[in-house]
């Protein structure tokens, strides 16, 4: 990644004198600033910025500029993901990945051959079991992993990040055993005699979490630097990081004022960390050349679907005695509302289930009749299954959802199985919400979903999965056209993060972040989207990936 570092401070202390230039021979797409698509075949950038679009006559107005032959490659504006967790992806690549995996068993292996070849580390750590995929369903437990590591701590997340798998020597790090109480928000799993299983849910995990190494500037540099190179490689050029702590905070301006981040971030606070007032009280942090802005807050509301964490108004289908989590207990959404909104921050809300979607929508409500705010676009994170009584109300409120497509495809193997098929109609409902006239925008959720934003337009799009199953899509009436997908990865995007005016379209003068690609999504079958990949990506006029070179 150093070169692209080079090439960023070239550009920003250099780019007044270079010449523009001028990439020929493309099929290109953007939306206009009214959303609609327009295709050009020529493209013109200097200084970063774009400076024309169109036709082959371009070439006579800016006979000077620097002349790129596209090949007849796609060109499109670099894809936004509006939720992504960096950090957590850069974790994924640089730990232990059993994502996939067949069995508990399997995975189990995977860390033992993990932890063999690197003997070096205090804990063994790594993420992406998935227990819905594997044969009986069943959650692991701390003597799978036991049978292979007895004398590190061992700590695995789940795919979605609300729950994890620990072995015996970390449950006796953080002080878990048979007389912990169950903290508000969270469970340790029990067997039949009380004794935890391994297993820790939602704000359980923070008694494991607590114990873990601390990050370093060097570790947050390992973990910043190999995810912005996997998702440059991948055509996304911005993300809105779901959460950061104080130290992130730091961190992120400090790689901004040193001009060495090399794609861009949209963060949000972490509404649980301590410092959440002090750092309000900074006020709204941008950086000269739009690669860091961070002026929302996210807040933590219920759990997730897989783990039946979602907070739910009626109990689960599968669990006639559970309603899900409330991660920041109810009587606190005011407070954290007002505070949060009162200091001109947009709040965004992580809620899955219909229970947790309705609070947040009432406590909205309630704050903007007291104190105003609607206008700061705020978001919910997610809003994967509403009571459908409820979706009118984000477009009265002026609340953007937004949601992950692949979410869908993951989660349809047992989503019915949760939560019946009556609550469905409310569920992963993107259609009912382009048609009410909501600014729907997209994301992947990474490391919870692969970070592959043309894997989200093809979910968008088919309602399937990379088999191309089901055959017709599961409920296939709330599918997007590839046009309203694009949208929504891109000016929509732009918007939630209040960044239409700069980014989401190649209209002249916003920043040229653009991709090249192999295939045109707008003409291939749908079912293939997923395939495409990226040739280059462009942030700011700067090439920061090529494939050749890869």
């Amino acid at each position: 990644m150093k070169h692209i570092y080079i090439l960023l401070i070239s550009i920003f202390s250099f780019c007044v004198l270079a010449a523009p230039s001028h990439i020929k021979n493309i099929q290109g797409y953007t939306l206009d600033e009214a959303g609609k698509l327009i295709e050009f075949t020529d493209f013109i950038f200097d200084s970063g910025k774009v400076l024309a679009i169109g036709s082959r006559n371009l070439a006579n107005q800016y006979p000077d500029a620097q002349v790129i032959d596209g090949q007849q490659h796609i060109l499109l504006p670099g894809i936004i993901d509006a939720h992504g967790h960096i950090l957590g992806l850069g974790e994924t690549l640089l730990e232990v990945d059993v994502r996939d995996i067949a069995s508990a068993k399997a995975s189990a292996e995977k860390v033992r051959d993990y932890a063999q070849q690197n003997p070096d580390l205090d804990w063994v750590l790594g993420g992406g079991w998935n227990q819905v995929l594997w044969p009986g369903q069943q959650f692991p437990t701390a003597a799978m992993l036991d049978e292979y590591i007895q004398d590190r701590p061992v700590w695995i997340s789940r795919v979605d990040g609300h729950a994890g798998w620990a072995n015996s020597k970390a449950l006796q790090i953080a002080g878990i055993t048979k007389d912990s109480l169950d903290p508000p928000g969270g469970q340790i799993m029990r067997d039949n005699n009380g004794v935890p299983t391994g297993i820790l849910i939602d704000n359980a995990m923070t008694m494991l979490w607590e114990k873990l190494p601390q990050d370093t500037e060097k570790s947050l540099k390992r973990k910043l630097d190999a995810a912005s190179e996997h998702l440059l490689s991948l055509g996304v050029t911005s993300v809105h990081e779901a959460g950061i702590g104080y130290e992130t905070y730091q961190y992120y301006i400090k790689r901004s004022q040193e001009k060495a981040l090399s794609m861009r971030i949209y963060a949000m606070i972490s509404a649980e960390d301590p410092k959440l007032a002090e750092m309000l009280a900074k006020g709204p942090v941008y950086d000269q050349y739009d690669y860091l802005a961070i002026r929302s807050v996210k807040v933590y509301g219920d759990g997730a679907l897989g783990s039946r964490g979602a907070a739910m108004l009626a109990p689960y289908s599968d669990d006639q005695d559970n309603k899900g989590l409330l991660l920041t207990p109810q009587k606190q959404l005011k407070p954290l509302f007002d505070l949060i909104i009162g200091r001109g921050f947009q709040l965004n809300i992580h809620e899955i289930g219909d229970r947790g979607n309705r609070l947040a929508l009432d406590q909205f409500e309630d704050t903007f009749s007291r104190i105003g705010g609607q206008h700061l676009r705020n978001r919910i994170e997610h809003a994967q299954v509403i009571e459908v009584s409820d979706i009118p109300r984000f477009k009265s409120l002026e609340i953007i959802p937004s949601m992950q497509p692949t979410h869908a495809t993951s989660d349809m193997n047992m989503a019915q199985e949760r939560i019946g098929k009556m609550r469905l109609k409310g569920a992963y409902a993107w259609q009912t919400f382009e048609k009410q006239g909501s600014i729907v925008t997209f994301g992947s959720d990474f490391p919870v979903e692969l970070a592959n934003p043309f894997f989200g337009l093809h979910a968008a799009v088919t309602r399937q999965n990379r088999e191309n199953k089901p055959d017709a899509g599961w409920i296939k009436g709330e599918a997007v056209s590839v046009e309203q997908a694009f949208k929504a990865f891109t000016l929509n995007a732009a918007y939630a993060a209040h960044q239409e005016k700069i980014l989401g379209t190649l209209t002249p003068g916003k920043w040229a972040d653009f991709i090249l690609l192999d295939q045109d999504i707008f003409v291939i079958p749908p079912q293939d989207i997923w395939k495409t990949k990226v040739l280059e990506t462009w942030v700011g006029g700067v090439k920061v990936f090529d494939s050749k070179n890869h």
